[in-house]
């Protein structure tokens, strides 16, 4: 890999303190030197009007520019009622339209769901990747990062305290590296 590729990171849960956000900034802490990765905030996005189309709000501008400024793109996100949370949701829509303007094809992308719970949100990792491929978003098959009892992984500072789910992470944003090269728009 010869140059840095930019990474857009997308966390579902809005919620500052939220296991997926700890999930997103140790993956971004761990990324290595050829991606940079940041996060995107998604929460200030109205909702999607497809009568706005003509002239968008401001916030999906800014929003669309991103995503199409991006070499790559990483979902992180709980799962809500076996699907993803509706701004991640609202944020996918805004970045997709107008049809036949998607910010999202051809992207290189990877999804991690991250929950309490022992299924790791395995409802919302797949109903989104339905949508990323929809969106003709390259999506990174394995590793698959369903992180069940996630609330574990982190002390009460946000930092990974497990070696092994350390090393999990890296594995992960190794492949997914080298899926950007092999995948990325040319």
């Amino acid at each position: 890999m010869s140059s840095v590729r930019d990474v857009a990171v997308f966390v579902g849960s809005l919620r500052k303190a939220s296991i997926n956000r700890k999930v997103a900034k140790a993956l971004i802490e761990l990324a290595p030197p050829s991606l940079a990765m940041e996060i995107v905030e998604i929460g200030q996005l109205p909702h999607y009007d497809q009568d706005l189309d003509a002239d968008p709000p401001p916030s999906w501008k800014g929003f669309r520019d991103r995503v199409r400024a991006a070499d790559a793109v990483l979902f992180v996100t709980p799962e809500y009622n076996r699907s993803v949370p509706g701004a991640l949701k609202n944020a996918i829509d805004i970045a997709s339209r107008p049809y036949g303007q998607s910010a999202w094809n051809g992207k290189p992308g990877a999804v991690v769901s991250a929950s309490p719970g022992g299924i790791g949100g395995f409802g919302a990792n797949h109903h989104l990747r339905q949508s990323l491929v929809f969106l003709n978003v390259p999506v990174l098959q394995q590793p698959e990062m369903y992180l069940g009892g996630a609330d574990k992984f982190f002390d009460a500072e946000g930092r990974l305290v497990k070696d092994d789910t350390r090393r999990f992470f890296e594995g992960f944003l190794q492949t997914f590296a080298g899926w950007i090269e092999a995948n990325r728009v040319r």
